[in-house]
């Protein structure tokens, strides 16, 4: 690649037109007794010979003409440029259907090794016994050759055949890796960008309340509260100021010196996050991008890669429920939470209001009505009727709301739909189908023996076994996902202007209180709570999990108070603010 030209003048002479004028005889033999006389012995640099010093001369007079000229000499491009090509080919592979494939050319590859062993086996047990068998006559030389060079056919298709499937696995292993916002855990969503636009599509609008309603309706038809009861805008209103902090998370660290000012007397702010909330990663923008660099324009992420506010809403009048989940992927009202009227009860009953009031106060603007009422709203809404008086929710009261939205909207930002959707339905799937194919593949021989009952009967115990270890996959993500979204719930809680330091005390009494309020990432009914249990059982847990979120949750705020510490110590002796003490906690 050429270097543009600094500034044109004339045309530069042809290398044939060009006269090097050499330095004369006597000239270059004073420079070799100047060079020679200012050798070091004690470097091992051999010295240089007259040729090597008037090929430097010449290079020399050549950059001192192209500066007077004007003229940028030519330079080689570096290898690094070739590296953005590097996650370019890698995301290829981040795909299910790579996942599949990779099982697919696993069975056939556990099809013929066994074949390629017997066969192999065979030709080498012929070679080196051949003279029991057939004493005094010797082999073949011609034999001998056609059975190594068979041998060494086969061997190269076993290996092929063994590097295909595991290649193909591990690719997608690392094209799938990524890094969770906020907390920086490492994990694994195999879905390309085109799954998950079908599934942000598959989802959007009113598509997010009919896949709702079809969970709720495991055991029978939900009643909803309406969008003009003043319960939905009590958690409408709270949800939207949320949705307010959301993008402060993007921007953290352009706001970094408004956390160490704020006064001991007001709720703490967050130090900016090491790992702040970015769009995911995506081969096709990074692709984009570095085309787009290449000639020297900038491109911006893919805006719909962010799950990201205002999030669809659904009350649904259940009294002896005191839970709510949060459910989707994607923009556009494709991800939302679903709140129990039973929890709202329980907040309410805790400290009435002696205010009572025959109609609420929005605090921000009315929402336009859905296509969900539109076109459903007689049939699963409650019936409307003159609204009668109720009490004002106080701001203690509203806090605690706003405690489990945000933890509710922790699990949309940070896309645990998906995550949970590429461990559950694929990666744990896959895993223990491919250790069933080669349990049965080396069982094989046994079993064969004994004839379609026993081969039949251990396939059954592989489904039994697989159907475990899937709950056991998916609790070990579930516990991962809650820990994860009570801390980046409180920093919204923060940036939203709650307290975030109450969360702990809402946790804990939501922990000693006989019917706790279960946060569920995907909306399960609550008779499936059993397999849970079992699944801790399986595990060994020692203590509920609960206990553990909330020490997760006293450490996070703890670290907030510590780093606050050390940027002021740092600010007062002139040093950088930014400090991070995860190490230390």
């Amino acid at each position: 690649m050429f270097r543009p030209a600094l500034k044109v003048t004339s045309r530069a002479p042809p290398v044939s037109s060009m006269s090097w004028h050499l330095p004369p005889a006597g000239t270059r033999a004073a420079i070799l007794a100047a060079r020679s006389s200012s050798y070091n012995p004690l470097h091992s640099t051999p010295k240089t010979s007259g040729l090597v010093l008037v090929q430097v001369d010449v290079c020399r007079r050549r950059s001192i003409w192209h500066a007077q000229r004007g003229v940028a000499p030519f330079h080689y491009s570096r290898p690094s440029q070739g590296l953005p090509l590097v996650p370019m080919l890698l995301g290829a592979f981040k795909a299910s259907t790579t996942i599949e494939v990779a099982r697919t050319a696993g069975r056939i590859a556990l099809t013929f090794l066994p074949f390629i062993l017997f066969k192999n086996r065979w030709s080498k047990k012929y070679l080196k016994h051949h003279d029991k068998f057939h004493p005094g006559e010797p082999v073949d030389e011609e034999r001998k050759a056609v059975l190594l060079k068979r041998i060494r056919s086969r061997t190269v298709v076993f290996n092929v055949l063994l590097f295909v499937p595991v290649a193909l696995f591990w690719l997608a292993i690392l094209a799938s890796a990524e890094q969770t916002p906020i907390t920086g855990r490492w994990r694994l969503i195999i879905l390309s960008p085109e799954e998950e636009d079908e599934i942000a599509a598959q989802l959007r609008g009113p598509n997010w309340h009919h896949a709702v309603t079809e969970i709720l309706s495991t055991d029978g038809p939900p009643t909803l509260i309406p969008t003009t009861d003043w319960r939905y805008q009590w958690v409408r209103d709270t949800l939207r100021r949320l949705e307010a902090g959301i993008p402060i998370l993007q921007r953290e660290q352009e706001l970094a010196s408004h956390w160490l000012d704020t006064p001991p007397d007001q709720p703490p702010l967050p130090p900016p996050a090491e790992y702040p909330l970015r769009p995911r990663p995506r081969a096709a923008d990074t692709m984009r991008r570095w085309s787009e660099g290449l000639c020297g324009r900038t491109s911006p992420h893919s805006a719909h890669v962010i799950a990201g506010p205002p999030y669809s809403l659904l009350i649904v009048d259940k009294p002896d429920s005191a839970n709510a989940f949060s459910y989707g992927f994607g923009p556009d009202g494709a991800c939302g939470v679903v709140v129990y009227s039973g929890f709202l009860d329980n907040i309410l009953s805790k400290a009435p209001s002696s205010i009572i009031s025959s109609g609420y106060t929005s605090q921000t603007l009315p929402e336009e009505t859905s296509w969900w009422t539109h076109l459903f709203g007689s049939l699963l809404i409650s019936p409307l009727s003159p609204s009668p008086p109720h009490p004002v929710p106080t701001e203690q009261q509203t806090a605690e709301l706003a405690i489990l939205l945000a933890h509710e909207v922790a699990h949309l930002v940070l896309s645990h739909h998906l995550e949970t959707l590429s461990s559950a339905t694929i990666m744990v799937p896959a895993l223990i189908s491919m250790f069933a194919d080669i349990t049965r593949t080396l069982l094989f021989p046994v079993t064969m023996l004994f004839g379609p009952f026993v081969n039949d009967a251990v396939a059954q115990l592989g489904k039994v076994g697989s159907g475990e270890l899937t709950k056991i996959g998916e609790y070990c993500t579930s516990v991962h996902q809650e820990i994860e979204a009570d801390v980046v719930s409180a920093r919204i809680l923060a940036h939203a202007g709650f307290d975030a330091r109450q969360a702990v005390a809402f946790w804990e009494d939501k922990q000693n209180a006989p019917q706790a309020a279960e946060c569920s990432l995907r909306g399960r009914p609550e008779t499936s709570n059993s397999s849970w249990a079992h699944a801790r059982q399986i595990m060994g847990s020692s203590h509920p999990v609960n206990e553990v979120r909330i020490e997760k949750l006293k450490s996070e705020l703890v670290r907030w108070e510590l780093e606050k510490r050390v940027a002021e110590k740092k600010r007062i002796m002139g040093e950088p603010e930014r400090s991070s003490i995860l190490g230390l906690v």
